[in-house]
């Protein structure tokens, strides 16, 4: 049987991962660039663990800059079928407090230009994203949330914007009225890329202001998202730890054959460097030519 191997990408206050045994640093390199740091490899609660922190030790990359592709292109490289994304998020809903978790079922992209496939250079695929997070993964999250005595939102429509500066107060108010749950700036295009390759992914949201349509709260500020981000940072630690366990040792879910039929590109068109730079993750179903053999 595969080894369960769960990745966790840890956002604004997450940056290591307490607990993990026999670690291993592992640097990789991607056909598209460097990922965001070093990968931290351990074992947490007797299953293996790839820990990446999205920003940078120390918070040194911003949104709009996190090398989305080389970061999933890495876990999935590693043999990583599970993503726990950590995001800190603002607010769009009266009901959701800042401190809340919310388990995000839902995406709307307002990034600009982001890198967000892996399909490029000769070859094209489309994937299924009406439902862009594991149902499985979701779940447990919900579970594990409450048990750790977070209050858990299950659902909800998490806004991508691209930062990094917040929004105006109009665009906060127009957001509102698509009802928009949280608004971030990292998650896309984190979740299609982990979809193109066939990992499941989910994200624990944490709420840490109401953005600036809030009349009656004060606009965000840096260090008010700083001291709920470090609470919550507590918070999100403790239900990994219980998540990691209880994920299946067997996937059933859609996610883990999300390319069956996305490849749109005849083989035979698809260039040999591209068969072989995507290897990690259409290698079960596309193989490169030997060396020395003609495509």
């Amino acid at each position: 049987m595969v080894e369960k191997i769960v990745g966790v990408i840890g956002g604004s206050g997450l940056y290591e991962m307490e607990g993990l045994e026999d670690i291993q640093t592992v640097a990789l390199k991607t056909p598209f660039g460097e990922p965001s740091d070093a990968f931290i490899v351990g074992y947490l609660e007797g299953v293996k663990v790839v820990f990446l922190p999205r920003h940078g030790k120390g918070h040194r990359i911003q949104p709009s800059s996190v090398n989305f592709r080389a970061n999933i292109f890495g876990m999935k490289k590693l043999g990583v079928q599970w993503i726990i994304g950590v995001s800190a998020v603002g607010s769009m809903k009266e009901s959701i407090h800042p401190g809340d978790m919310v388990i995000p079922s839902q995406f709307i992209d307002q990034t600009k230009g982001r890198p967000n496939t892996f399909f490029s250079n000769g070859m094209v695929g489309h994937i299924s994203f009406a439902d862009p997070v594991c149902p499985v993964l979701s779940s447990i999250l919900f579970e594990a949330g409450k048990e750790v005595g977070a209050t858990v939102h299950k659902e909800g429509t998490y806004i991508c914007i691209e930062g990094p500066q917040f929004s105006t107060r109009a665009e906060s108010t127009l957001y509102r009225t698509w009802d928009v749950d949280v608004i971030g700036m990292t998650n896309i295009p984190e979740a299609k890329l982990a979809r193109e390759a066939e990992i499941c992914y989910s994200t624990i949201a944490f709420a840490t202001d109401y953005d600036c349509w809030h009349e009656a709260a004060e606009d965000v500020s840096i260090g008010e998202v700083l001291r709920i981000l470090a609470q919550s940072t507590k918070t999100a630690k403790s239900a990994i730890r219980l998540v990691i366990k209880r994920l299946p040792e067997k996937r059933d879910c859609l996610c883990s054959n999300a390319l069956k039929y996305a490849m749109i590109t005849a083989k035979k068109f698809i260039p040999e460097k591209t068969k072989k730079d995507l290897e990690p993750i259409i290698g079960k179903y596309i193989k490169a030519e030997p060396k020395g053999r003609r495509a």
